[in-house]
């Protein structure tokens, strides 16, 4: 069963806490502190792979989540990390986060870190200093990246085939490589896209079938609305037409004009038109059908052929190969002259800390009290253990430190003021 789109819940790994703990040892006195660092949540972790071909798994599993980081302990022992979950995808896979695309996948083996596990909280160890001895006060793990994802699968192909339905799309398919779509005589026998690798001299070409076009696929009629995002990533459209068709330019046009309707950048594809069927035809009928393409076409290259009884095939897969190997050059070089010079790549889950914060007055029945927001900030309280009244401490002096305390002070935050900081609540004290 082909499935080209899903939705799954995607939640990376939490990180382990943080350990309160101290030395316990015959003929140490006042041993230090020695709790250990909680482990960091496991990375949900997308694979590109040429061997999957549809999203239907996730149709099956629709929630994926990593393991969370152990729990640091006693004698200085860090929390082991959780296990990144590694997720195999179609190459051609794309995710969306809240409508916004957060990762393409493209080439097979690609691997891009789609939601990033929760940092492991700091142990009392980590706090010890000359002014604070004893510690007791440990950070909570932060929760990893939990969201929605809409999975979208754009095949990739280097040859898209698209035309009418019934108009030997599959039966070239069929012959021209390995794949085994369904083929009869009526129309719409293809309901899903089929991929098959094309042989010819000393390459190959990998060539989709698209199901049928019909007059306003472009907007959900028949099946082609559903279909017609695989074509955006073909190099090449190999127009495929009945030669028996009655009005043959206008079938034509009208393929032209849904692909057009759809996405406008596909009128600037590279296309090669092709008249199916033509065995037992009479010559003068043929080079009458292709003068009136060409007439409406221009200067497409327009080829004869009948894929059951293997006429003109070669002539058209070696017009195919050339084209394709020229626009695939040519995307190359303008992807290579549109990055700037001191370009460089980001890997998606590091995330940037910044310093700014701001503070909102939240005034209800005379009441007031702020909102702290800022990036930096509202990662230190995700990590305080609001249980521990040393813990909370700890978050004020670095509010103090960051200039919030002296901000709210200057608002007219006073003591028992309530203080949100993301989820958290607390009262604020005069330092």
């Amino acid at each position: 069963m082909f499935v080209d789109t899903a939705k799954v819940l995607i939640q990376a790994g939490k990180g382990g806490d943080g350990a309160v703990s101290f030395r316990h040892e015959i003929y140490v006195d006042k041993g230090g502190p020695d709790g250990g660092d909680g482990g960091k949540g496991g990375d949900v972790i997308f694979v590109a792979t040429e061997n999957v071909n549809t999203l239907l798994d996730f149709r099956y599993k629709p929630e994926l989540k990593a393991k969370p980081g152990k729990n640091g302990s006693k004698q200085d022992r860090h929390g082991r990390s959780g296990e990144p979950l590694y997720v195999k995808v179609p190459m051609g896979t794309i995710v969306r986060r809240d409508g916004v695309i957060i990762a393409d996948l493209t080439d097979n083996d690609q691997e891009v870190i789609i939601a990033k596990g929760g940092d492991g909280g700091f142990g009392n160890a980590h706090f010890k200093s000359s002014v604070r001895q004893t510690p007791r006060m440990a950070e909570k793990g932060e929760f990893g990246d939990t969201f929605e994802a809409e999975l979208e699968l754009k095949l990739l192909a280097d040859v898209g085939l698209v035309g009418f339905p019934n108009a030997g799309k599959s039966t070239f398919l069929s012959v021209v490589s390995n794949a085994r779509p369904e083929i009869a005589d009526y129309a719409f026998t293809t309901l899903t896209p089929n991929l098959g690798v094309a042989d010819i001299d000393d390459g190959s070409l990998l060539i989709a079938d698209i199901p049928g076009l019909i007059e306003g696929a472009s907007e959900g009629k028949g099946l082609g609305d559903a279909f017609l995002r695989h074509v955006e990533r073909t190099a090449v459209l190999l127009h495929l037409i009945d030669v028996y068709t009655d009005d043959i330019a206008q079938a034509y046009t009208t393929i032209r004009h849904e692909l057009a309707s759809y996405n406008m950048a596909l009128t600037d594809r590279p296309e090669v038109i092709a008249l199916t069927k033509i065995d037992g035809l009479d010559e003068d009928i043929i080079a009458m059908q292709m003068d009136a393409v060409r007439a409406v076409a221009g200067e497409v290259p327009i080829f004869a052929l009948s894929s059951t009884a293997h006429q003109g095939l070669k002539e058209v897969l070696r017009v195919l190969r050339q084209k394709v190997s020229d626009a695939r050059q040519a995307t190359a070089e303008y992807e290579e002259d549109a990055l700037p010079d001191d370009y460089e790549t980001i890997s998606l889950g590091q995330t940037q800390i910044a310093e700014g914060w701001t503070i909102e007055t939240v005034e209800e029945d005379g009441v007031l009290s702020f909102r702290v927001i800022g990036e930096k900030i509202e990662k230190f309280a995700r990590r305080t253990d609001f249980d521990s009244f040393e813990g909370v401490n700890r978050l004020r002096d670095i509010m103090k430190k960051l200039g919030i305390s002296h901000e709210l002070r200057r608002k007219g935050a006073e003591a028992e003021t309530m203080i949100f900081i993301g989820d958290q609540a607390f009262t604020f004290i005069e330092q």
